[in-house]
């Protein structure tokens, strides 16, 4: 390794200031150096693998070639620092900030309600802002680009989308529907006796500021001067264990990589980065030739064109439109196929950092571009200090077979794509869970060269990624098509071919076998009537067309920026100006989210002596610890000590929750100790070194279905009943009975769980600033381990980066065991769980399996129903017990089924506990009703709606449990969605649309709701609240809810403001916390506005009251004389408030009780286009409509009601978990999680908030927070419709079982066909799958 002593000084700018690292550390990546070295920490860490987009920064480049400066975006968390010598950096920091002024950016994406918790938009800011230094008046398709590598969990993305669209030129409002007329203004005789206004803005555009590019902060002049140095020489930066050298020239490059042979060239670090950090790959020396500028160029020739290595996919993309916008469309075929997988290849970041050279010779095996290069005959040119040459890229090429690779010492300079010709067409195809930033599932490029004039096989060559370790080839197919018609006999031996050349062993790594063996000969199909329409079109006499009705085969879904619509009704015209209760009030919190302002815990600077803390999770699913061995852990550096549950001084089983696992492990992912050190890298490197021998046991119980076969529950059963269900079932007409699984969901909260943890100097006190929805769960079970009183614990929670349930018990676990290591090292300790320790440790929403057994007359009216339940509780209760007893108290929907029995059991299996998650058991319950109902709609021949409609709940009932309500929103909702949404027209143009269309097909779906919120325990219902005035007249509020997104702290803010009667800026409330307001209920339940509302009201009331006889006296005083004067009255300033809680009860022994204070009801309407070949789908429309009864804050209710219904729409569709056999959760990254992207949500997304009475709550308000979750089972349903529209073509009339989440897999295999039927299958028995489902 070359010496220290040669190490040079980094030098590269950020938000305008010089940066001089004097010991750069090739290890280091820019996240890291942002935060903890420079502490800017308005950069996230939302996953380390770039794939989130919460970390992206804009990175500007000046170019001395073209003189033109380049500014572009990244994720800092996979950018080396060395990388950036000689680059500006931008951070939001840099574009604007509450301090100084804040960026047109900023203000909109706040004012237009796009930031919930707040912890994305940061990321989105950059990104955003980014693409204006670019284009600073983008097109809506710019803007929805820009954001393809950026996740949201709050918002639902529309809002976000809708603040970039305020700067693009052309108008963003409704278009009028060629009528004239504004789709608003139909039908608005059938509600014409309305007396309430309808509203639908949500924020004045009147008050942006409008944005000015020549405001923008110039290039450094310094960094041009470095970038044009005529004496540039070799770098060389050298950290603890590796080094980075940046060569001055091509020649200095191939002498370095003659001299390291093994270094691997850098340059946008995104196959590289990874592999570091996830697969633990060393690499001592690291040789990166970014900007070098013979890597960099386009050489266009009348045969092709040859670009450079180093071009990044996105300046590959803009190389590749210019050549198709130039050249003759014949000549353009590889280009244009490779332009369509480079738009939705990984997202706006990845491709400006990954390059060409790069993604060819790293050879993924499910590269969308190495397939399309392959089949469109490219040539990669290497070059050595021996020479150049050139190797073609081929199958030999992409098996890695040796004769055909780079040799150690070679390097790709550049990549030729020759033209098309007349007669040779080329295609690529992807299939991925998601459209965009997704791994492709399979990919394909193939093409063909035909003899001149005919339609014979010249030439034919398929390549698959997807289907093996390597990019796989069909050669031997290919040869024995040779001379062969292109037509339909060809195709089907082509399928069979194929098939038996290219083999899927059944137990292959990533699963999906059928599916993907499917894939194999629908993209084949795909490519066949490509072609067979590109003949036609060069000769309709010679060579006919493809069937009408395969047209739309031959069609991608296009990638649209969505629009909505939000109705609301307005606030009453005589209410004073200052009262903001019922406006949509920005989010409190708004510009500090957009800025990077707002403080999250691991945003906090650090503490002297803090100590960082790494997990060893146990690696078997039920196991006997036989020995922990930690010597070589604690030998390395840094390293302070292993905690193990031998430290615990209280109780390390807490509640029936292990906090360290002692003698044994009852779950992959149990915490067995944890390291703390002096770093997070030490601390991580050592926890790899912790040596763990174990002796498994049985049983080892996974899924739901061995739970039933050993008899394992977590608790009790519980059941409701009503009427003689066995009796009922004698004098109906049919029976069905079925079962339905729904698997299970991952939180992902943008940020992930976090604690600090801060040993007080006296009195044993700890002191945690932590994100939870549950501060006394924490300080209790702080308590419980380190066994002092809970007066001495004090819990902060400012504000949490997103939880959905998951920071509900989780944070409780998760603080123990970081106090324990606090009190153990008497440091403190910053507890940071990496994304895929948080997802393997936290688990999240319980799979559910659901039996039926339901007795209907043929006009499908419901007698009898008889519904089980069983739920995947892991290996410890958590909540498992309460989801079950809700899933049972809300089985009936929004149906009266007169003889009903609903039973219902948690299962305790080896995988870590399920918890809390939005809805609470309802989303995933509620399908099953859903799916029953259309089943037997299917069985009546009659359509779902109609079936609904006749069996929903119609006059005040009772529900099955005897609680009374009133169903007269349900059924007003409902009207609405059905009138409002065009249902029945929309029904009849799908209906249109699928009998001219065989491969797509397009459904419809409406589903009504009846949700509760609330909790069936009255002491869970109370809240208190803590009201300070000032002298100044300013508030200081507090009250027990925690901030997490929801705008609990604006509504609150509201609350206060209407009941002093002052403006909302008089009042302040900072945080949350156990030494302010002690005992508080977790917020969750969409309860937090709720209660706390009410406590908050309580406080004021009583202020208000006392301060009475001031303002008699003084009537037209102001409020700050009126407090001056209380002051000298010796009135108290300061109160608490109380909200005792909703009165409800439930006997489980009688089955009956008033279990919840109110219902919410709601209906959607959703529709879908399916692709049968390949099991995509695109979400054209949604139509929701919300009893919201009276809004304090129509903006945060529609932006919950909106952010639910994606999160829904996410666990019905693409959020799929997977296990192994063992127990071990594959599925730990947004690498292999896919939750919903911009390109996801509806292409027309509208909301209705409709008014109804709820005198029991605030204002008449209702809690919005989880009911729209469900809702989103109405694309579920539109998916199943369209299925069956397939299904019933193909003469498969049979009902059928759609379960969740509706995949691409599980939609294309219930789209049974020629090829479904062709494909090999395996007997279950004779191998072990890779993946399962645990439901």
């Amino acid at each position: 390794m070359p010496s220290l002593s040669n190490a040079d000084e980094l030098i590269f700018f950020v938000n305008g200031r010089k940066v001089i690292e004097k010991n750069a550390d090739p290890e280091v990546n820019l996240l890291f150096y942002l935060r903890k070295v420079l502490g800017l920490t308005g950069t996230k860490y939302g996953c380390g693998g770039g794939g989130c987009g919460a970390c992206t920064v804009m990175v500007s480049r000046y170019d001395p070639k073209t003189k033109k400066i380049r500014h572009y975006p990244v994720t800092a968390c996979l950018v080396p620092i060395c990388s950036l010598y000689g680059l500006a950096v931008t951070t939001v920091e840099g574009v604007g900030s509450i301090k100084t002024r804040i960026h047109p950016v900023q203000e909109r994406l706040a004012k237009c309600h796009g930031t919930q918790c707040g912890f994305c938009s940061p990321g989105m800011v950059m990104s955003i802002y980014t693409l204006l230094r670019n284009h600073p008046e983008p097109t809506p398709e710019q803007i929805t680009k820009a954001l393809g590598g950026n996740l949201c969990r709050c918002t639902g993305y529309r809002p976000i989308v809708e603040s970039g669209k305020t700067f693009c030129v052309e108008s963003t409002v409704c278009e009028m529907k060629g009528s004239g007329k504004c789709c608003l203004d139909q039908e608005e005789k059938s509600f014409a006796n309305r007396l309430e206004k309808i509203c639908t803005k949500l924020y004045n555009e009147e008050e942006f500021q409008l944005l000015d590019p020549t405001q923008e902060p110039i290039f450094p002049p310094e960094l041009i001067r470095m970038a044009e140095d005529p004496n540039k020489r070799r770098l060389m930066f050298q950290g603890e264990r590796t080094t980075w050298i940046i060569p001055v020239n091509l020649n200095d490059l191939l002498d370095l990589k003659t001299s390291f042979p093994k270094a691997p060239l850098i340059m946008g670090n995104t196959a590289v980065g990874p592999s570091i950090k996830f697969r633990d790959e060393f690499h001592p020396v690291f040789i990166s030739p970014f900007g070098l500028p013979e890597l960099y160029f386009v050489d266009n020739t009348d045969d092709g064109v040859t670009i450079g290595a180093g071009y990044s996919l996105a300046q590959l993309n803009d190389a590749l439109q210019f050549i198709v916008s130039e050249q003759p469309k014949e000549k353009t075929k590889t280009y244009r196929a490779l332009l369509k997988h480079l738009r939705t290849l990984a997202g706006a970041q990845i491709r400006n950092m990954a390059t060409l050279g790069g993604h060819v010779v790293s050879r993924p095996k499910s590269s969308d571009l190495n397939p399309i290069l392959a089949a469109g005959n490219a040539t990669i040119n290497l070059i050595s200090k021996e020479g150049e040459r050139q190797i073609p890229l081929d199958s030999h090429f992409l098996k890695n077979s040796p004769e055909a690779s780079l040799k150690s010492e070679e390097i790709v300079l550049s990549v030729y794509i020759p033209h098309s010709t007349q007669w040779h067409f080329v295609s690529g195809f992807r299939m991925a869970q998601r459209q965009e930033n997704s791994f492709a599932i399979v990919n394909a490029g193939m093409s063909v060269d035909f003899e001149d004039g005919t339609d014979t096989i010249k030439e034919l060559q398929m390549f698959y990624g997807g289907v093996g370790s390597t990019i796989a080839t069909a050669s031997q197919t290919c040869r024995q098509l040779i001379g062969r018609q292109w037509d339909d006999q060809m195709l089907s031996d082509a399928c069979r071919l194929v098939l038996d050349e290219i083999y899927i062993p059944p137990a292959a790594e990533d699963g999906m076998v059928e599916y993907r063996r499917t894939l194999i000969i629908s993209l084949l199909f795909k490519f066949y009537l490509k072609v067979r329409r590109g003949l036609n079109k060069m000769d309709p006499q010679k060579f006919p067309d493809i069937p009408e009705k395969f047209m739309s085969a031959l069609e991608d879904s296009p990638i649209e920026t969505p629009q909505g619509i939000q109705m609301f009704q307005c606030v009453d015209p005589y209410q004073p100006l200052q009262d903001p209760v019922g406006r949509p009030v920005m989010h409190q919190s708004a510009i500090k989210h957009t800025t990077g302002e707002a403080v999250f815990v691991d945003d906090m600077p650090p503490i002297a002596q803090e100590l960082f803390l790494a997990v060893v999770t146990s690696t078997r699913a039920h196991a006997k610890i036989i020995s922990i061995d930690t010597s070589e852990a604690l030998a390395l550096p840094g390293v302070v000590d292993v905690i193990t549950a031998e430290d615990v001084p209280g109780d390390n089983n807490y509640n029936g929750e292990v906090l360290y696992a002692h003698n044994e492990v009852i779950c992959v992912g149990q915490i067995v100790c944890t390291v703390a050190a002096d770093t997070y890298a030490h601390a991580r490197e050592a926890a790899k070194k912790v040596k763990i021998i174990y002796e498994d046991l049985e049983p080892r119980i996974i899924t739901i279905k061995q739970a039933l076969e050993h008899n394992s529950f977590l608790s009790v059963e519980k059941k409701i009943e009503q009427g003689d269900v066995e009796q009922a079932f004698k004098y109906v007409d049919q029976i069905i009975e079925g079962e339905v699984h729904v698997e299970g969901q991952e939180h992902f909260y943008m940020e992930t769980q976090t604690i600090l943890a801060i040993p007080q100097a006296e009195d044993k006190e700890m002191v945690l600033h932590l994100g939870t929805q549950f501060p006394t769960h924490v300080q209790e079970f702080v308590t419980g381990a380190l066994n002092i009183p809970r007066s001495r614990i004090t819990c902060h929670v400012k504000r949490t980066g997103g939880a959905f349930g998951g920071k509900v018990t989780k944070p409780a676990v998760l603080g123990a065991v970081a106090a324990v290591a606090a009190n153990k090292t008497g440091r403190p300790i910053r507890f940071i769980l990496e994304r895929g320790d948080d997802m393997l440790i936290t688990a999240g929403r319980h799979p559910l399996l659901g039996k039926y057994k339901i007795g209907f007359m043929n006009n499908g009216v419901i007698k009898a129903a008889d519904v089980e339940y069983y739920i995947n509780g892991g290996c410890t209760l958590d909540e498992s017990e309460l989801v079950m007893e809700f899933v049972v108290l809300k089985s009936e929907n929004a149906y009266y089924i007169p003889n009903f029995r609903c039973r219902g059991r948690p299962c305790k299996t080896n995988l870590p506990s399920n918890t809390a998650f939005r809805g609470f058991g309802f989303p995933q319950a509620t399908v099953v009703v859903e799916a029953y109902i259309t089943a037997v709609a299917s069985q009546c021949n009659l359509p779902p709606e109609q079936v609904k409609e006749i069996n929903m709940y119609r006059k005040i009932s009772k529900t099955a449990y005897k609680e009374t309500f009133n169903p007269e929103p349900l059924r007003r909702c409902w009207k609405e969605c059905l009138e409002k949404s065009s249902f029945s027209t929309r029904k009849q143009a799908a209906e249109e649309f699928n009998k001219k269309n065989y491969w797509k097909k397009r459904g419809l779906a409406v589903v009504p709701m009846k949700f509760t919120v609330g909790m069936p325990m009255t002491y869970y219902n109370q809240a208190a609240a803590l009201v300070h005035i000032y002298l100044d007249g300013s508030v200081l509020l507090i009250h027990g809810g925690c901030e997490m997104g929801q705008g609990l702290y604006t509504k609150m803010v509201q609350v206060a403001s209407r009941e002093l009667n002052i403006p909302e800026s008089y009042i302040h409330l900072s945080e949350t916390s156990t030494n302010t307001v002690p005992n508080a209920i977790f917020t969750a339940g969409s309860m937090g506005a709720d209660i706390n509302g009410k406590a908050v009201q309580n406080a004021c009331q009583i202020l208000k009251a006392r301060l009475q006889p001031v303002i008699r006296k003084n009537p037209k005083g102001t409020w700050e004389e009126w407090i001056a004067q209380a002051f000298t009255e010796s009135i108290s300033l300061s109160t608490t408030g109380y909200f005792k809680g909703y009165q409800t009860n439930m006997d489980w022994e009688k089955e009956e009780g008033d279990a919840f204070p109110y219902f919410v009801y709601g209906a959607s309407c959703s529709e879908v286009e399916v692709d049968c070949l390949t099991g995509a789908h695109k979400l054209l429309r949604t139509d929701i409509f919300m009893d919201a009864a009276f809004s304090i804050n129509p903006a945060l209710d529609i932006g919950q009601v909106e952010g639910a219904f994606i999160q829904g729409m996410g666990l019905y569709t693409t959020e799929e978990l997977k296990y192994s056999p063992e127990g071990v959760l594959y599925s730990r990254s947004p690498d292999d999680y896919k939750i919903p992207t911009v390109n996801e949500i509806p292409k027309e997304f509208r909301v209705t908030l409709v008014r109804s009475q709820n005198p029991i709550a605030i204002y008449s308000s209702k809690g919005l927070g989880e009911a729209g979750m469900f809702l989103g089972s109405s694309v579920l349903f539109a998916i199943y419709d369209a299925v069956a529209a397939a299904r019933r073509e193909r003469g498969l009339t049979k009902t059928f079982i759609l379960s969740s989440p509706a995949t691409p897999e599980l939609i294309r295999m219930a789209c049974v066909d020629q090829f479904t039927d062709v494909i090999p299958r395996d007997d279950p028995s004779t191998f072990t799958p890779w993946s399962i489902h645990v439901s």
